[in-house]
């Protein structure tokens, strides 16, 4: 079950992500739309809303949870990219003695 505060988080990733994907399928060259919301996605979400919105996609393949949904074009763009969309792991940092 999900939490409230976690379905509004996601819920507002995916509007931010739809609305990303609405201004680059404008674009007419399809597959440089398709990069430029990944690229977008990559460069200006924050590490926790790019594993968030991730793990949405694990848990709803199809994109669709309900009341809310990717777009068919953030999800395909996403989909394209997951692996290039998961951040780099981070390497601990050893306690100082």
């Amino acid at each position: 079950m999900t939490t409230p505060h976690v379905f509004n988080t996601t819920a507002m990733l995916i509007k931010m992500a739809n609305q990303i994907a609405g201004f680059f399928e404008a674009l007419p060259d399809r597959e440089e739309g398709l990069r430029s919301v990944y690229e977008h996605i990559r460069k200006f979400w924050e590490p926790r809303m790019r594993i968030a919105l991730l793990e949405f996609l694990e848990q709803h393949p199809d994109g669709q949870d309900g009341e809310i949904g990717l777009s068919a074009f953030a999800l395909e763009a996403i989909n394209n990219h997951k692996a290039e969309l998961k951040p780099a792991a981070q390497t601990a940092i050893p306690a100082t003695p």
